[in-house]
C-alpha cells in the first residue's frame, strides 16, 4: 500500500492493463490532458507506481525466446518491412530480390530496437543522476525507480532480440553513442531538459511502433511481442514526463522556459533523427544508396511523420510557456512545428 492509500483507478492505468494482450489498445485509448494541481499530480505518481507494481514484466520470464513459434529462418517473409516504414515505402527496397527484402527488413527493424536500448541506457544514466538529488519522502523517486527497472528489462529484451535476430546491427549513430555519458549528467545539473530529451528519446519508437501495429501488418511474433511490452510500459514513462514538466513549469523561471523553448526542438530533431534514420554503419551494412537515404528520410513524407511524432510533446510546450510566439521559429526551423495534440496520443489520422 502506497502512503496516502489507493488512487482511483484512472484511464491511462486502465489503458497499461489491457495492453497486455494486444500491444495496441493502450496507443488507441484516448487520454486527455489534465492540468497538473498539486493534489492531482501526486494522484498521478501514486497511480503510475501502483500499476508499475501491478503490471509488470519480466525480459526473460514474459518471453518465451525458446519456443517454436519464436524460431528465426533466412526466408521468414514476417522479417518485410512495411510500408508504413520510410525504408519500406520506397520504390529501391520494393524491387529488391525477396532474400535481400528480408535480410535489410530484419537489419531495419532491429537496429531501431537496438537504438531504443541505447536511449533508455542514457535514461539509466541520466535519471540514477536525478534520482540523487530528490529529497526524501519525495514521491517522484518510488515511481521513477519503478520506471528506472521497468528499463532495465527493456535493455535486456531489446538486446536478446538483437543478439537473436541479428548481432551485426550498431543502432544509435556514432556522436550519439560517444555523448550518452556526458548527456546523462543532465538529470542531475537540468532535469528540466533531461525530461525532454526523454521525450526526444521515447516519443518517436512509441509512435512508429503504434504505426506499425495500427497497420496490422504481419510482424515477426519475436518482434511483435516485445512491442506489446514495450508500448504497454511506454505508456507510463512517457506519461510522467509530460506530468513532470508540466508539474513544474510553474517554479521555472523564464530564463530555464527561454532555453528550453530554443533547445527542446533541436533535442526532438536529433531523437527522432538517432531513431528513425539509420545510422551510417547500419545504412552501409544494409547497402542503402545514398540517394535512397535522401528519398526515404529526406523527403515530404518523413517531414510530416517528424511533425506527428511531435505533436504531444507541442501540447507539453504550450502548457507549460516554453512554446511562445518567440520560441515557435526555433520549432519551425527544426522542422518540428504544428499542430499540438488535442489528447496523449492522438493519431495523426484524427487530427485532419
Amino acid at each position: 500500500m502506497y502512503r496516502g492509500g489507493m488512487a482511483p483507478v484512472t484511464l491511462a492505468k486502465r489503458a497499461t492493463l489491457r495492453a497486455v494482450g494486444t500491444g495496441v489498445r493502450a496507443a488507441s485509448t484516448v487520454t486527455p490532458f489534465r492540468p497538473q494541481g498539486k493534489q492531482s499530480y501526486q494522484d498521478t505518481l501514486r497511480t503510475l507506481s501502483e500499476a508499475s507494481v501491478e503490471q509488470c514484466f519480466n525480459a526473460f520470464k514474459d518471453i518465451a525466446w525458446d519456443s517454436p513459434e519464436f524460431a528465426l529462418s533466412d526466408d521468414d517473409d514476417r522479417w518485410l518491412l512495411p510500408r508504413v516504414d520510410p525504408l519500406g515505402a520506397t520504390a529501391w527496397y520494393q524491387e529488391l530480390p525477396r532474400a535481400r527484402q528480408l535480410e535489410v527488413g530484419r537489419h531495419r527493424l532491429v537496429a531501431m530496437t537496438k537504438t531504443g536500448s541505447q536511449f533508455e541506457q542514457l535514461l539509466l544514466i541520466g535519471g540514477a543522476q536525478f534520482l540523487m538529488g530528490l529529497k526524501n519522502e519525495n514521491p517522484e523517486f518510488c515511481y521513477f525507480m519503478h520506471e528506472l527497472t521497468e528499463e532495465c528489462h527493456h535493455i535486456q529484451m531489446f538486446q536478446e532480440l538483437t543478439n537473436r535476430a541479428c548481432p551485426d546491427v550498431v543502432g544509435a549513430p556514432l556522436w550519439l553513442r560517444r555523448s550518452i555519458p556526458l548527456v546523462g549528467l543532465l538529470g542531475g545539473l537540468w532535469p528540466s531538459l533531461f525530461f525532454t530529451i526523454i521525450l526526444a528519446g521515447e516519443e518517436p519508437i512509441d509512435h512508429l511502433q503504434k504505426k506499425m501495429m495500427r497497420a496490422g501488418g504481419q510482424l515477426h511474433p519475436m518482434l511483435t511481442r516485445i512491442t506489446q511490452i514495450h508500448i504497454a510500459e511506454e505508456a507510463r514513462h512517457i506519461g510522467f514526463a509530460h506530468a513532470w514538466l508540466e508539474h513544474h513549469a510553474p517554479a521555472m523561471n523564464a530564463v530555464n522556459k527561454l532555453a528550453l523553448g530554443l533547445m527542446v526542438p533541436m533535442v526532438l530533431r536529433l531523437g527522432y533523427g538517432a531513431i528513425v534514420v539509420p545510422s551510417r554503419e547500419d545504412q552501409a551494412a544494409m547497402g542503402i544508396p545514398d540517394r535512397v537515404m535522401r528519398e526515404a528520410f529526406g523527403g515530404a513524407e518523413n517531414a510530416k511523420t517528424r511533425r506527428d511524432v511531435c505533436a504531444d510533446v507541442r501540447h507539453m510546450g504550450e502548457t507549460t510557456g516554453i512554446l511562445t510566439p518567440l520560441t515557435r521559429i526555433a520549432w519551425r526551423l527544426w522542422g518540428v512545428d504544428g499542430r499540438a495534440s488535442r489528447y496523449r496520443s492522438e493519431p495523426a489520422s484524427a487530427a485532419a
